[in-house]
């Protein structure tokens, strides 16, 4: 032990005689153990770069070889997601149609009264029908949710030899052009078709009751950013509903979720939350909605 080593006794020595045996004893048996102490860093040391070293070839296989194969557990769990979405979705919607029975009902009694005008009344009576319609829409979604998922391709995207993967509109003159505009400016076809689907199901009257118009149901502000002076024009809704989406995208690093979540919220919006998806439940829910349709998985 190191505290067994003693020093002479310096007042028996001459004072002129050097005394250093001590000294000389202590240093010695330090260097062995700090050469000891370095011995065992070094072993560690090399230790621990062989495991660093091990960790990134592994990782740089992994990445080498991913799977060419879907997970059909993703998959599974892709289409519940789905069905949690729609049924969130539609009780969502349900509440709405409860809150516009009950003002349709108040401005019935206010008609009655005198105190609003008809088209007051059609307007309460035509929202309360919207809701309704949308709440039908879903449940529509919801059973066909539960027929086979749709045959995917190793990187996630619906296999074009699928028959889910032929769309239509069921209006030539609206394929034509979701697909001229669609190579126009950029943007897939599928997306457009997809979102629109979810905006207005192909109806070119349709309106929100927060004031969106048309296929691409464009709000006032949107329409005019994109120089679209009729918003119920086919071919000016899919031009100025294809251009947001292609500046969302931009915008978002060509994330389509993203590019979705600001085309339903809007882009400060998505921007707000730190570029991430609004956490508002209609939003969520209709990015989800439209990325299975489209063949991808969500990101969180």
């Amino acid at each position: 032990m190191l505290w067994n080593l003693r020093q002479p006794d310096l007042r028996t020595r001459h004072r002129n005689r050097p005394v250093i045996f001590g000294v000389y004893a202590i240093t010695e048996v330090w260097c062995l153990v700090l050469k000891e102490i370095l011995a065992r860093f070094h072993k560690a040391a090399l230790l621990l770069g062989f495991f660093v070293t091990a960790s990134f070839s592994a990782a740089s296989v992994q990445a080498q070889n991913p799977s060419t194969q879907p997970n059909p557990q993703t998959v599974s769990d892709a289409k519940s997601d789905l069905k949690n979405s729609l049924s969130s979705l539609s009780d969502l919607y349900q509440e709405d149609v409860q809150k516009l029975e009950k003002q349709y009902q108040q401005s019935q009694d206010l008609y009655k009264d005198g105190i609003i005008s008809r088209v007051e009344l059609e307007k309460s009576e035509k929202a309360l029908a919207d809701a309704r319609a949308k709440v039908d829409d879903v449940a529509k979604q919801i059973a066909a949710a539960n027929q086979p998922a749709p045959v995917l391709t190793p990187n996630g995207l619906i296999d074009p030899t699928s028959s889910d993967a032929t769309w239509s509109t069921g209006n030539g003159k609206i394929d034509g052009l979701i697909r001229y505009y669609g190579k126009l400016y950029g943007v897939d076809p599928y997306l457009i078709y997809c979102t629109m689907s979810q905006e207005s199901k192909f109806s070119a009257a349709a309106i929100s009751n927060k004031g969106a118009m048309g296929l691409m149901q464009l709000m006032p502000d949107t329409a005019a950013r994109y120089g679209v002076t009729n918003p119920y024009d086919v071919a000016q809704s899919i031009m100025g509903g294809t251009r947001y989406l292609k500046d969302l995208l931009k915008m978002f690093n060509g994330r389509v979720d993203l590019a979705l979540a600001g085309y339903n919220a809007g882009e400060g919006a998505v921007m707000k939350y730190g570029n991430a998806i609004p956490p508002y439940s209609e939003t969520r829910n209709y990015v989800r909605m439209i990325l299975m349709r489209y063949g991808k998985k969500p990101a969180s």
